[in-house]
């Protein structure tokens, strides 16, 4: 009797799990079937945070820990270390972007760099002790002119080079985990541990807090082609937004059940076109906006984390991990 109640307990249990495996569609994702990523080598062994071009199709750079700056000059296809002379202190440089051939960096703790001519020189720029944090997410904005973040949610305006800087909010929002500016120039940040984000726009006087959409801790968030926020969650759950309100959310979506790893970054190839970065060589896509979800597992035994995914266009996008990992996407393989 006890043998008989055992046999049918396992059955029972394997039935659950062959009906769970074929009644979710998206338990373990099928592959793409396209695979437009090329793996860059490069000779560093450093986290990569942020890739940006000069106003050369073919000339950018990338930045991040131990004092990493990488260049290419043919499009993204190789890169070379370049040195900077920044003494015996070691920085993690977390963003690069640039107006034409002028260019900035930012780093912890409290750096900043520019350059006027595409990189050939670099200068580091004095900030006042007084500064709250440290500079994190730098954005060019016009000749001479930038908007730089620290990592606790000052934000601040140079029109002159970065001789003198204008406050734009007052207060700070805290530390956070991540922060994101839009092309309207829009912040959206993560706290430190994800258990809130915030939103701030021009005009405003300090950074508007919104609670998270569930008990899952935010991973990170960012906008789309449109201005509208995503939203990813710890376990690998994403979120869209339907409008360019902040709260605006969409139901949870688990574009994987089946995987282990938790998602780290989001990017829109085109406005229906999005690519999912995560731990463990995980990289999703879907091509409709989200409805559906596909693998590329071409990339799936590269060892690394991928932490960031971004497109400088439809046709050039990077994906950045540890240990020196560069993903050049390719459209012609595409």
């Amino acid at each position: 009797m006890h043998a008989a109640f055992d046999w049918l307990k396992r059955g029972l249990v394997v039935l659950a799990v062959v009906m769970l495996a074929t009644g979710c569609s998206n338990y373990f994702l099928a592959d793409a079937g396209v695979h437009p990523w090329d793996v860059v080598q490069v000779p560093v062994k450093a986290t990569l945070s942020d890739v940006a071009f000069t106003q050369d199709a073919d000339h950018g750079w990338i930045v991040g820990s131990r004092n990493t700056l990488l260049e290419t000059t043919d499009g993204g296809e190789t890169w070379q270390p370049r040195e900077l002379a920044l003494g015996d202190q070691p920085y993690t440089l977390t963003s690069i972007d640039f107006e034409g051939n002028e260019g900035w960096v930012t780093g912890i703790p409290s750096l900043l760099l520019h350059t006027p001519d595409g990189g050939q020189t670099w200068e580091s720029l004095p900030l006042s002790k007084e500064l709250p944090g440290s500079p994190f997410l730098i954005t060019a904005v016009g000749p001479q002119a930038a908007e730089m973040a620290t990592d606790i949610g000052a934000i601040y305006l140079t029109e002159d080079g970065g001789r003198t800087w204008k406050a734009l909010v007052q207060g700070a929002v805290g530390v956070v985990r991540n922060m994101v500016r839009s092309e309207d120039g829009r912040y959206v940040a993560v706290s430190s541990r994800g258990n809130f984000y915030s939103t701030w726009a021009l005009g405003q006087d300090q950074w508007i807090p919104h609670n998270r959409q569930n008990s899952r801790r935010l991973q990170n968030i960012g906008f789309d082609k449109g201005g509208k926020l995503w939203a990813i969650a710890r376990g690998g759950q994403v979120r869209f937004s339907n409008s360019r309100g902040s709260e605006d959310f969409t139901d949870a979506i688990s574009p994987e059940f089946g995987t282990s790893w938790g998602l780290l970054d989001m990017a829109f190839r085109t406005a229906d076109e999005v690519w999912v970065t995560g731990g463990g060589g995980n990289l999703l896509c879907s091509f409709d906006g989200g409805e559906t979800w596909f693998k590329d597992k071409s990339v799936g035994d590269v060892p690394s984390n991928f932490y960031r995914v971004k497109f400088l266009g439809p046709e050039k996008g990077f994906i950045l991990g540890q240990e020196g990992t560069i993903l050049k996407y390719s459209p012609e393989v595409a």
